[in-house]
């Protein structure tokens, strides 16, 4: 069998970040290839929910959500490379598939580093095979990256709907989601869902927007657009 590994909502600010791994045998991926699946950023929302069923068929899979509120509690001892790798290892161990070779889109510029980094949290005998922009290379990658997405955006509805305030996205860079940011107080409801803590270097245009939940940063990571 093989694995991919992919992400949902590492970079945003309201929701959870949500992580699939999806097995396919490998004399089966091709299928994958003519139902055009691919990373999710290049689909259309309606594309990505139409394939949604197809590929959960296709695949065995698992996928953890990480709330907003266990990042921030989480981030009080970790930084996010190291929350997602645990993840990660969580996901691949509830996957329970042994012997695999697992390829998964890594979020630091040193994917051997972020291979280490899931390795010490992993209890499954697996072969890591950890790039940069894998959701682009490897099919089924782009199967977990299309489940993660749609789980997500799913869950953000489910939000809006709850706290009755439609903040778009939930990404630091969508200008929607910066208003209701900047008038949080008077959503009460929504703040759960708020990450308050960051160990990222952000860009300077989020640092402005976010100067109320910014932690001291430990180390730079990449900020992922899902």
């Amino acid at each position: 069998m093989i694995v991919g590994v992919d992400e949902a909502g590492r970079g945003c600010i309201i929701g959870p970040m949500v992580i699939c791994a999806a097995a396919i045998n490998p004399l089966e991926e091709y299928r994958l290839k003519e139902l055009g699946v691919k990373d999710s950023k290049r689909l259309t929302p309606r594309q990505r929910e139409r394939l949604y069923g197809k590929v959960g068929r296709l695949t065995r899979y698992t996928t953890v959500k990480i709330t907003a509120e266990e990042i921030n509690l989480l981030m009080e001892k970790h930084n996010l490379n190291e929350i997602e790798a645990m993840k990660i290892a969580h996901a691949l161990d509830t996957l329970g598939i042994k012997n695999a070779t697992v390829y998964v889109d890594s979020p630091d510029n040193v994917p051997q580093k972020f291979a280490k980094r899931i390795e010490r949290y992993l209890k499954t005998k697996l072969k890591l095979v950890c790039t940069n922009k894998a959701d682009d290379k490897y099919v089924i990658v782009g199967a977990a990256s299309i489940i993660a997405k749609v789980t997500r955006d799913r869950e953000i509805e489910r939000i809006k709907k709850e706290v009755g305030v439609d903040f778009n996205s939930g990404y630091t860079s969508d200008p929607f989601t910066q208003q209701i940011i900047a008038k949080r107080r008077q959503y009460p409801l929504l703040e759960k869902y708020i990450r308050k803590k960051w160990a990222t270097l952000a860009a300077e245009k989020q640092s402005r927007l976010l100067d109320f939940c910014f932690s001291n940063p430990t180390e730079p990571e990449r900020q992922s657009e899902r």
